[in-house]
């Protein structure tokens, strides 16, 4: 049986994996939806390229699915692509997205496997401090959001960081502390599982009228301390 977790780098699905490793479904493999469409309504798309060193950290096999095409259907099949074949659990980390959580459960449901979403429905504030707590290190990779400016591209998202979104939220705009309205996406680069810490060797920033992105063109794992001789790069 293969336990597919469905990542995006982002910290979600990489704590949402995280947790059925902890929780007697350990993951056998990520996979990630590589979408043609940048505004992709299903997929994350920023920095996809991270989740190959996310995979080599954790010491975690990995894929990567094409979507080819720009429409649902073309999505959902690549989806079914994705997580056909082998029997076990598909590990998602939605939160309150109505969207593709109906749309994993009708496509798992085709295949004929079993879907595990432990951050589904709970409080985005609390989602996030959980994610802080267990030790990721969550960095803001892509903004879209009016409380939200471009001087925040890059920064760790820690509680004190966490409070100042939740702050802006009440006195500029309400947004999802949680970027589950597309508010922000984010990259995990470091967490306690990991045995590499991932550090950016090029990244460009690309600021817009109403959204703001950091790309990240290059990367390579750093070893932690404790890590025995001959892990990362």
């Amino acid at each position: 049986m293969t336990v597919t977790a469905l990542v995006s780098g982002g910290k979600d699905s990489i704590y949402a994996a995280y947790l059925a490793d902890t929780q007697g479904r350990a993951v056998d493999e990520l996979v990630a939806l590589r979408p043609s469409d940048p505004e992709s309504m299903m997929f994350h798309t920023p920095n996809l390229d991270l989740v190959a060193l996310q995979a080599e950290a954790w010491g975690k096999s990995h894929r990567f699915v094409p979507v080819d095409g720009a429409d649902e259907r073309a999505e959902l099949a690549a989806l079914e692509r994705a997580i056909a074949g082998p029997r076990g659990w598909v590990v998602a980390g939605a939160i309150q997205s109505s969207y593709q959580w109906s749309r994993l459960l009708e496509v798992a449901g085709r295949v004929g496997r079993p879907v595990y979403t432990p951050l589904w429905r709970k409080d985005p504030g609390r989602v996030v401090r959980e994610e802080i707590a267990a030790g990721l290190d969550i960095r803001l990779v892509q903004l879209a959001a009016e409380p939200l400016g471009p001087e925040l591209l890059g920064m760790r998202l820690d509680l004190e960081r966490l409070d100042e979104l939740e702050r802006r939220s009440a006195e500029v705009r309400a947004t999802n502390v949680a970027g589950e309205g597309g508010e922000f996406e984010t990259a995990v680069v470091d967490a306690p599982f990991f045995r590499s810490r991932i550090e950016w060797d090029e990244v460009v920033r690309s600021i817009g009228p109403s959204s703001s992105r950091l790309d990240v063109r290059s990367a390579h794992l750093v070893p932690k301390p404790s890590a025995p001789v001959g892990m990362g790069r």
